[in-house]
């Protein structure tokens, strides 16, 4: 996924995916260049020099680096040395004054007060004019003879044109004897490279190295300050820059226009300068050389042993901090998921999301009983508590122990509503800032444009019609990241370390997804396939660069994650009341029209035009409209020439052709195709995938694809051309933006429950029956259990377990004779006579269901319901605690 404003669609091989050069993602741009006075408008060679209180050491080195520069005017041409006053409180400024006055190429900037070494050397490149930079520190601690080695090393490349000049895929560091390129030793400072290397790339950047084994330290620093500072300088190689040995010392020479990019993109005032910079040129791809040189400590150098901590923490800042633009739009994610959800914060005690069935109730139980298990150090993938006397495969159902597992203190002290609030909520946030930080990274630095993109990734209709009931589907904050680890794994120079650090990232992603959703990971790894195939048919160059590297990443990867869910996978598969699959019948795809319908709960939306295009409100897995599909097709047509877009327009389209699933009716027509996902349909997980959940995967691909749009937009001139195609693109998102999600008061759990009326019935190794039993039409029960602390066992439930000998899969327990016969009654309202066989039949459901109470709380038809009980059991039932309840015999 790599595509960037103002560059034609496609970047050349050889780039990195998402950054433009000169530009560093996540980075503001620097300050402008000042032009110092006297500079022309070129030069061959610019030193910069910071400076803050060099009085007595900044004559001598200006004088140095003057005479040498001018020995040999053939090699270094017009230069021109800039000394950069930080601030300085004694005679440093009178120095460079006094110097420049002698020697009209040295040039002043001076610096409002002391803001360190990184701003003023942010400020000295940028003033510069060179086409290379040279900076060296006012010590001079390096001999600015160490100059012509570093000038001569940036001109050759490794000869194989791979831009990794060690060999180990990571930062390109040139070591041994001077310096070596793939083996081939350059001999000395002062030789020259082979004719075989006339032809390789040079490096972007020479750094001087002291750690390299031919540097020489002519004067070391005391033992234990040398020894600190080794420590340090391990730390931030360890942390920030692995491959470069010394990236603190402060002799540097660089292409002179990345550079410039470089500091303009860097942040940091201080000592971390030099690792941002070398951070910069790494993820850019452009090569960076380190050569021994010369050494010597300088007394009153202001460089000390804890300024390496300094420099870890400003990394560690830099690393953490944000733009304010990105809390903004974090912000308003939050407010727009605070906002669907107002309803439900409104009143934790009773609100029941309206559209949820009975979804809420069965995931604030995997909630609860999740932290019951934790407290009490029980088995989380497995409990009786639904089901009993068979139980519940846990790890089989979606209980997202990703998150049920650390929210348990959560669950525990407040309750699980207010867990299942704060996952819908959060989870939800969470989801578009992820798809937001992956879209600034690799889609476009126009930060309006990604968060419009992320918007529609997370927000989608689909994702809205999960957010009533399915949080698994709704919480996808892993995706993202697991998306941008496999980019990284095909980018340039993946390789070595990286590409091991990368797989084994991606590793430990991908299992903590799969104890979020599994189903979601299975289209998320369908939707990338088929991107990487489509976008390997746009650019088949880039698809061979990047093959091996990311198999080779993905082996990694696998060798992590199958370990770590190889024990739970196969609790899933082969544990106690596991399955094999869930059937969801031939008509589980979406309709055509779906994907030009609005969803119900849709600004524009109409319910009675939505809800018989998908299965029920829970399953709108279409439903983007026809003015978002309208203009996907103008956007194709107008940036199809992007091989980013034509494999985007590839994902979108074969995903929505899979989704509709095994038999593709024609509407208006009585005639039926079949589909693609025929071919899937009975494959090893795919077979238990309800196939209109596919289209979920045009979410993320359309929200690149707007992303995309809106940053060309932007860049359009005149300016009416720009605000025509902002209003074109708002009008067709307005009529899928997302209402607040509605909600109704949920029934009360009885008093017989809630005052612990059951335990004087109820003995160790029984149940409480509800009547009906709890199933996926009516899971009211379980809340009882979820509101209460699991002081009890129910049969039935809303689960997925197995049926029958060939342990085919379904929603909820196995039915029975009784279960049966009453949710006809609930639903039907008709009494059938109750005969001998009847009541047989009763007591051996209840033996088996090991009932020691059976409870019938207000509801509908709940008149017959009492009647058909009290036929099935020969006598009437006691009211207590607001129900019904029939106690059962204890000898069976």
């Amino acid at each position: 996924m790599s595509e960037n404003t103002g560059t034609e669609p496609g970047t050349e091989p050889g780039t990195d995916p998402g950054t433009e050069p000169g530009t560093d993602p996540g980075c503001e741009p620097g300050p402008e260049p000042a032009i110092p006075r006297g500079a022309g408008a070129a030069a061959d060679l610019t030193v910069v020099v910071p400076a803050y209180n060099e009085e007595h050491r900044l004559r001598p080195t200006l004088e140095a680096i003057r005479a040498h520069l001018r020995a040999d005017p053939e090699r270094w041409g017009d230069w021109e040395l800039i000394v950069v006053d930080d601030g300085s409180t004694d005679g440093t400024a009178a120095v460079a004054a006094e110097a420049a006055a002698a020697e009209p190429r040295i040039h002043i900037l001076t610096s409002a007060g002391n803001r360190g070494k990184g701003h003023a050397l942010r400020l000295g490149v940028l003033a510069s004019y060179g086409r290379r930079v040279l900076v060296t520190d006012a010590d001079l601690a390096t001999p600015i003879e160490e100059l012509d080695a570093l000038d001569e090393l940036l001109t050759y490349g490794d000869g194989d044109g791979d831009g990794d000049c060690d060999g180990d895929g990571d930062c390109d560091t040139y070591e041994g004897e001077g310096a070596t390129y793939d083996g081939d030793t350059y001999e000395g400072h002062d030789d020259t490279y082979d004719d075989m290397y006339d032809d390789a790339p040079a490096p972007a950047a020479v750094i001087g190295s002291r750690a390299l084994p031919d540097s020489r330290i002519d004067i070391h620093q005391r033992p234990l300050r040398e020894r600190l500072g080794r420590l340090g300088n391990r730390l931030i190689r360890l942390v920030a820059v692995r491959g470069i040995r010394d990236t603190q010392c402060g002799f540097k020479l660089f292409d002179g226009d990345k550079a410039r990019a470089a500091f303009a993109a860097s942040r940091l005032d201080g000592w971390g300068i030099d690792v941002e910079i070398l951070r910069h040129f790494r993820r850019a791809g452009w090569p960076v050389a380190e050569v021994p040189v010369r050494w010597s400590h300088q007394s009153g150098s202001k460089v000390r042993p804890a300024d390496y901590g300094r420099v870890l923490l400003e990394l560690l800042r830099l690393r953490t901090r944000t733009r304010p633009v990105d809390l903004a739009v974090a912000g308003l994610f939050l407010l727009a998921s605070v906002l669907l959800y107002r309803g439900l914060w409104a009143d934790l005690d009773r609100a029941y999301l309206a559209d949820s069935m009975q979804d809420q109730n069965q995931w604030e139980w995997f909630f609860a009983v999740t932290a019951d298990n934790v407290a009490h150090l029980r088995n989380p993938l497995f409990t009786t508590y639904q089901g009993y006397p068979d139980g519940v495969n846990l790890m089989a159902n979606t209980v997202m122990l990703g998150l049920s597992v650390p929210l348990t203190p959560v669950t525990l002290l407040f309750g699980p509503t207010v867990t299942w609030a704060l996952v819908l909520t959060l989870g939800l946030t969470a989801t578009a800032v992820a798809w937001y930080w992956l879209f600034v990274r690799w889609v476009t630095r126009l930060r309006p444009a990604a968060a419009l993109g992320a918007a529609l990734a997370a927000f989608a209709p689909p994702m809205m019609s999960h957010g009533t009931a399915h949080p698994n589907f709704l919480v996808l904050f892993m995706i993202p990241v697991i998306i941008d680890r496999a980019l990284r794994l095909r980018a340039p120079g993946a390789g070595g370390r990286r590409l091991v650090r990368d797989g084994v990232l991606l590793g430990l992603f991908a299992a903590y997804q799969i104890f979020l959703g599994e189903e979601p990971l299975l289209l998320a790894a369908m939707g990338t396939l088929i991107f990487a195939l489509s976008y390997a048919l746009a650019r088949p160059d880039v698809a061979r660069v990047a093959l091996r590297p990311l198999l080779r990443g993905l082996g990694v990867a696998l060798a992590v994650c199958l370990p770590l869910v190889a024990f739970p996978l196969y609790w899933q598969f082969f544990g106690p009341q596991s399955y094999h699959s869930v059937l969801h019948g031939d008509n589980a795809g979406n309709s055509p029209l779906a994907f030009l319908e609005f969803s119900g709960r849709a600004l524009l939306g109409d319910e009675t035009r939505a809800d018989p295009l998908a299965m029920n409100r829970t399953e709108q897995n279409a439903f983007y409209g026809w003015p978002l599909t309208a203009l996907t097709f103008g956007l194709v047509v107008w940036l199809g020439r992007s091989p980013l877009v034509k494999a985007l327009t590839g994902t979108v389209l074969l995903a929505a052709l899979l989704s509709l699933g095994q038999q593709i009716r024609i509407p208006f027509t009585d005639v039926v195709l079949p589909g693609p996902w025929r071919a899937l349909a009975h494959q090893p997980l795919f077979e238990s995938v309800i196939e209109s959940r596919v289209a979920m995967i045009c979410a993320p691909a359309l929200g690149v694809l707007i992303a995309l749009a809106v940053a060309r937009i932007a860049d359009l001139e005149p300016l009416t051309h720009r605000v025509v195609g902002l209003v074109v693109v708002v009008a067709a998102l307005l009529p899928i933006v997302p209402t607040p999600q509605p909600v109704r008061e949920r029934a009360e759990v009885p008093r017989f429950i809630t005052e612990g009326m059951y335990r004087d019935f109820v003995a160790e190794g029984e149940s409480v029956v509800p009547v009906p039993l709890p199933s996926p039409a009516d899971a009211d029960a379980l809340h009882w259990q979820s509101a209460t602390g699991f002081g009890f066992s129910v049969p039935g439930g809303y689960f997925n377990g197995p049926w029958g000998e060939e342990r085919m899969g379904i929603y909820g327990a196995a039915p029975r004779y009784t279960s049966n016969l009453l949710r006809d009654v609930r639903y039907g309202g008709r009494i059938p006579d109750i005969g001998t066989s009847w009541r047989a039949q009763a007591k051996l459901d209840l033996a088996f269901w090991k009932a020691g109470v059976v409870v019938l709380a207000p509801q509908d038809n709940d008149e017959a319901l009492y009647e058909v009980m009290t036929e099935l059991l020969g006598r009437p039932g006691e009211r207590m605690g607001g129900a019904w309840v029939w106690d059962m015999p204890r000898a069976r």
